[in-house]
């Protein structure tokens, strides 16, 4: 590609970003103010908009087509112009985002009076109209907190193919970059240049035998086998001692390669091997794509709880190819279809217009929108004590049943899907849970409760790892994009919405 753009709205940091890169970087609003000799907001107060976007365009298109010119910031409505759309296809474009509000503060505390920033209503349906333009262009998503951390973000995008996408993953112990397209560990066999040292990777047989040769060079392999039973402390023994076995030391780093049981196991040995060593995150199920590759979440099973001993250790990065899927059971592809569900009815909006509308769980926009979306609310809470708890939306009753049923009868997404049907029973959403029962049986899930006794799945919800000193407590749903946290409920009601999973 010929170089790079910045877009996004107004106080997203794209001015900001740019000085950040020094003469790497000119900014449109910057080069206009110069040929002109005044301000934009005079440009605007004195020749209207439709003047000021003609010369925005103009300016615009001459810079992106500049190739001497590395990379250029917008203004935050040039993307409304089809020619500079199309312009754009011509450069990667990283897209600084921000929710309105957040941006509001800044373009009313930055000194400056911008002519579209006088009205917050008005500034807060201007910011919702673009954001499906600057979503559409997108190949690079930053979040506006990191607009000064520009020089790292570019360097982290060396030898990315260029139909792959990078979101840029923060949180308040560490920021590492996600890389997601088709091929890009299958055919690409890409490797972040920011992520040196040895490789030792953990994997299960049928992950390993598929793709452990596309991370070569590799100087260790530690296989274990498929599936949840894998996930304990036996299993961190046996990891731990072929990293010492083989010489593994803090400047080395463990690959997970496979699903969410790979990642969480091999996540949380790399938490504690030497007190911590970095790791990269390769997921290759539609589970962990979508979801647990994501957070930093790591840790291994009790038989009395799920994911009770565990640690929060962000990976350095994550590499997902879609093509991966490919050589999936379909069984296995429909227990991540849950947690797509699941995040659907989380953040409700294009995603669940996604589903609705037929789209395959493994298209590439339902697995980008699904991670940007964990990454977002992991951004704001990464240790689980507030609005993260939104993502266990059907967990509370899925691990009980895993737990109950000794982690053996289902899936983890399998259980999660019953988990979402209870938890909507639960949220006197009866019309939801229905169209969410119909989406489940599209998908291949089950949606009766067998070989489980239902006084054991109530009682294991009283252990899972979100209750303090009272009630666990549940996040309930009343329509896609309404979560709520933190609710109460009734064991009687508890023990209805589970039972109602066992009758046909």
């Amino acid at each position: 590609m010929a170089g790079t753009a910045l877009i996004g709205f107004m106080g997203a940091g794209k001015t900001t970003a740019a000085q950040t890169l020094g003469r790497r970087a000119v900014d449109v609003d910057e080069v206009i103010e110069a040929r002109l000799g005044r301000q934009v907001q005079a440009i605007f107060a004195e020749q209207g908009e439709a003047a000021f976007r003609e010369m925005e365009e103009q300016v615009t298109l001459e810079l992106l087509d500049d190739p001497s010119v590395d990379v250029v910031a917008l203004g935050g409505g040039a993307v409304g112009s089809e020619r500079v759309r199309d312009a754009l296809r011509s450069r990667r474009v990283v897209w600084l985002w921000t929710v309105w509000e957040d941006a509001w503060q800044r373009v009313t505390q930055d000194g400056g009076e911008r002519p579209l920033a006088r009205d917050p209503a008005r500034f807060h349906e201007l910011h919702d109209d673009r954001q499906p333009l600057y979503e559409s262009l997108a190949d690079v998503v930053v979040p506006a907190s990191r607009s000064r951390h520009m020089p790292a973000i570019l360097e982290a995008l060396d030898g990315l193919p260029a139909d792959a996408k990078m979101l840029w993953a923060t949180t308040a112990s560490a920021d590492y970059p996600v890389y997601v397209g088709p091929g890009l560990v299958t055919e690409h066999r890409f490797w972040p240049t920011t992520v040196p040292g040895r490789r030792v990777v953990v994997t299960d047989y049928n992950a390993g035998r598929h793709y452990a040769e596309f991370l070569e060079p590799v100087f260790a392999r530690v296989a274990i086998m498929p599936g949840e039973q894998s996930k304990t402390v036996a299993h961190a023994e046996i990891v731990w001692t072929e990293m010492v076995r083989h010489g593994l030391t803090r400047s080395d780093l463990v690959v997970a390669l496979g699903g969410g049981v790979v990642g969480d196991l091999a996540g949380f040995c790399a938490a504690t091997y030497q007190r911590g060593v970095r790791y990269v995150q390769v997921p290759t199920t539609l589970v962990a794509q979508v979801d647990s590759a994501y957070g930093g979440k790591t840790g291994v099973d009790l038989p009395e709880a799920k994911n009770y001993v565990g640690a929060f250790h962000q990976p350095t990065a994550v590499i997902c190819d879609p093509l991966t899927l490919s050589t999936l059971p379909l069984e296995e592809v429909s227990a991540g279809a849950a947690e797509v569900i699941k995040t659907g009815l989380i953040v409700g909006g294009r995603l669940w217009e996604l589903l609705e509308g037929g789209t395959e769980v493994t298209d590439l926009e339902v697995i980008t929108r699904c991670a940007l979306t964990k990454l977002r609310i992991v951004a704001q809470d990464e240790r689980d004590r507030g609005l993260r708890q939104l993502l266990n939306l059907g967990h509370t009753v899925g691990h009980a049943i895993e737990t109950s049923t000794g982690y053996a009868r289902y899936r983890h997404g399998e259980a999660v899907g019953l988990g979402l049907l209870a938890e909507l029973r639960l949220s006197d959403a009866g019309e939801l849970r229905e169209h969410v029962r119909q989406m489940m049986v599209a998908q291949g899930l089950p949606t009766r409760l067998e070989d489980a006794d239902v006084e054991d799945v109530v009682s294991a919800t009283s252990r899972d790892k979100k209750r303090l000193d009272g009630p666990v407590p549940f996040v309930l749903c009343k329509a896609p994009g309404r979560p709520i946290l933190g609710q109460s409920v009734a064991p009687e009601d508890l023990r209805a919405a589970v039972r109602e999973l066992t009758i046909r």
